[in-house]
Order: C-alpha cells, then sequence, then structure tokens
C-alpha cells in the first residue's frame, strides 16, 4: 500500500501541474497555479517524508502535513471549477482524487492514534 500511495500521490501532483499548464498565463491564473502546483506537489513529498519517519509521532506530525496539504489543493481546486469552465472534468477528477489521498491519511492517522 505504501508504494502504491507513493505513486499516486506523485501522479496527483503531476495532473495538477498539467492542468495548470493548459489556463491562460495571467496574473491571477499564475497565483492561483502556483499554489495549486506547490500544495499538490507537497502532498507527495510529505508523505514520502512520513515513510521515513523515525518514531510513531514523527509518523503522525508528517500525515497531518499531508492532510492539509491535500485539503488546500481541494480548496484551489474548488476556486479553478468556481472561476472558469475549462478543464471542467479534469478539475472535478483531480478534487476526488484530492478527496481519497484525503481519507486514505485521515483514516491512516486514526489508526496510527488508536494502536498508542
Amino acid at each position: 500500500m505504501k508504494e502504491i500511495l507513493k505513486n499516486r500521490t506523485k501522479r496527483f501532483a503531476s495532473d495538477c501541474w498539467k492542468l495548470c499548464s493548459k489556463f491562460p498565463i495571467s496574473r491571477e491564473y499564475n497565483a492561483y497555479c502556483n499554489q495549486l502546483i506547490r500544495c499538490s506537489s507537497s502532498v507527495g513529498a510529505n508523505y514520502r517524508a512520513a515513510c521515513r519517519a523515525k518514531s510513531k509521532a514523527d509518523f503522525i506530525y508528517k500525515l497531518k502535513i499531508v492532510e492539509e496539504e491535500a485539503d488546500e489543493s481541494m480548496y484551489f481546486l474548488e476556486l479553478f471549477s468556481e472561476i472558469t469552465d475549462k478543464e471542467k472534468n479534469e478539475i472535478n477528477r483531480l478534487h476526488k482524487e484530492a478527496n481519497e489521498i484525503l481519507s486514505i491519511i485521515i483514516s491512516s492517522i486514526k489508526t496510527i492514534k488508536s494502536r498508542k
């Protein structure tokens, strides 16, 4: 499962980058695109860091960062959904993927905390 989630979070970041590359270059789009690229790539980077955690507490701490970044990614995808009619299907697909990743992470945090 760890390798599957590593690949899935990396693909999520890559797909968000590809989505952003389809939007026009403007101050407004660039601001949101930059934020989406940062937080979506942080999901995978911090998940990988969690996989190398030195303790349960460190693992939970790093997963909480993944949780925050996945939620932030959803926020920017929701903004795109509201401000443009471009790429609606891809925005919706990525939002669903972020939500699924978020659910997996929250479930993992709850499971680990219950084992303490």
